[in-house]
C-alpha cells in the first residue's frame, strides 16, 4: 500500500482546540512496529467518540489516528508469531490513544498486541463484538470467578442499550442468566427483550441520590455507567454479590459508602480491558466465539462506511447509537 487514507486528530495548542479530518498517508508516516496490517474492519466505541470529540483527554499525543479496535490481514511481519496473510484483531494497548489506531486503511503495530482472529468469527463479526463485547466477557468471567452461576439470581446490566450493555445482555442471557436491563432509552425495550432481558428498568430508578443500603434485588451486575448509578446498584446487591465495573459514561465519581461492603459483603470488581494479559484476552475471545449467539450479534449491529466514522463517533457520545457499529474500512 503506497498510499492510504486515515482519520487524523490534530490539536491547536494555542487555541486549545482539536481538528478531525481524513488524511492521505504513506507507510513512512506510520509509527514504529513489527507488523503491518491492512485494516479491513473497525468499530466505534464510546472511548473513540471521546477521542474524536475531545470531551475527555483520551488522546495522549498529537497528531493521532484514533480507533482502539481493528481487524485485518497481515501485510508484512518481522514478528515470529505472524506471517503475511494471517487474519488478526486488536483491542486496546493504548492504540488510538498513544499509538496510531484502527481508523486507517493500514496500521503498523507491535505484534505482541495482536491476536489471531478466533476460529468461527469473521473480521466483521469480531468488530461487531469489538472492545465492547470483549470487555463484557471479561466482566462475566470475573463474576463467574466470584461465584456467579445462573442459579445465583438475576444479574442487572446498566447502560444496557449501549455497546457493552447490549453485549452483556446477550452473553448473559445465552449463558442462562436472568437479565435485568437498565436504560435511559425506554424506547429500546423491545430491542433489549430480543437480546434476552426479562425486565427493563428505567434509569431513573437507579440514578437518584444513593441510599446507604437499598432493597436487595440482584445477585450481580455489569456496570458501564459509574457515578450515582453504580452507587445505587451497589446498595441493592444481594448479600455476597458483586459488580463488575467497566465504564464511566455517567461520570468518574462514586458517591457510595462502606455499608454495602461491610454489611452485605458485596464486591466491586474492576475490569481493565486496555492492558489485560494475553492469556486473559485469549480466554475472553475463545468464550465469545463459543458462547455468543450470532443471530443476536447481527441484531445488535449495523455497518457503516469509513467516511461516516466522525459522525458516528459524535453520535455515540450523544447517546444516539444503539448496540454496535461495524465500519468497513477497506
Amino acid at each position: 500500500m503506497d498510499r492510504f487514507r486515515a482519520w487524523m486528530i490534530r490539536r491547536n495548542e494555542d487555541a486549545g482546540t482539536q481538528e478531525v479530518g481524513l488524511a492521505e498517508l504513506t507507510p513512512a508516516d506510520l509509527m514504529d512496529g513489527d507488523v503491518d496490517v491492512r485494516v479491513e474492519h473497525t468499530t466505534v466505541n464510546y472511548k473513540d467518540g471521546l477521542a474524536i470529540t475531545g470531551k475527555l483527554p483520551v488522546v495522549r499525543r498529537f497528531p493521532m489516528i484514533p480507533g482502539v479496535d481493528l481487524a485485518g490481514t497481515v501485510l508484512n511481519s518481522t514478528n515470529p508469531r505472524f506471517q503475511p496473510g494471517d487474519h488478526v484483531l486488536l483491542n486496546g494497548w493504548g492504540v488510538g490513544e498513544a499509538h496510531y489506531g484502527g481508523y486507517s486503511q493500514m496500521a503498523r503495530l507491535n505484534g505482541d498486541w495482536l491476536l489471531p482472529l478466533p476460529d468461527g468469527l469473521t473480521g466483521a463479526q469480531a468488530m461487531a463484538v469489538g472492545t465492547a463485547g470483549y470487555t463484557a466477557m471479561l466482566a462475566i468471567i470475573a463474576l463467574e470467578r466470584h461465584g456467579l452461576t445462573p442459579s445465583s439470581g438475576p444479574v442487572v446490566v446498566t447502560g444496557a442499550a449501549g455497546g457493552v450493555g447490549s453485549m452483556s445482555v446477550a452473553l448473559l442471557a445465552g449463558l442462562g442468566h436472568t437479565v435485568h436491563a437498565v436504560t435511559g432509552r425506554t424506547g429500546e425495550a423491545d430491542y433489549l427483550s430480543r437480546l434476552g432481558a426479562v425486565e427493563i428498568i428505567p434509569r431513573d430508578e437507579v440514578s437518584g441520590k444513593p441510599r446507604l443500603l437499598g432493597k436487595e434485588r440482584w445477585a450481580a451486575a455489569i456496570d458501564g455507567v459509574g457515578g450515582a448509578v453504580l452507587a445505587n446498584v451497589l446498595s441493592m446487591l444481594r448479600r455476597g454479590g458483586a459488580v463488575a465495573a467497566c465504564g464511566n459514561a455517567g461520570g468518574m465519581e462514586l458517591p457510595t459508602s462502606v455499608a454495602p461492603f461491610i454489611l452485605r459483603g458485596v464486591a466491586l470488581l474492576g475490569i481493565d480491558s486496555v492492558l489485560a494479559s494475553f492469556e486473559a484476552r485469549m480466554e475472553a475471545w475463545r468464550r465469545i466465539a463459543a458462547d455468543l449467539d450470532r443471530d443476536k450479534l447481527a441484531a445488535m449491529s449495523r455497518t457503516i462506511g469509513f467516511d461516516d466514522l466522525e459522525r458516528a463517533a459524535r453520535d455515540i457520545v450523544d447517546g444516539k447509537v444503539r448496540g454496535r457499529l461495524v465500519v468497513e474500512v477497506d
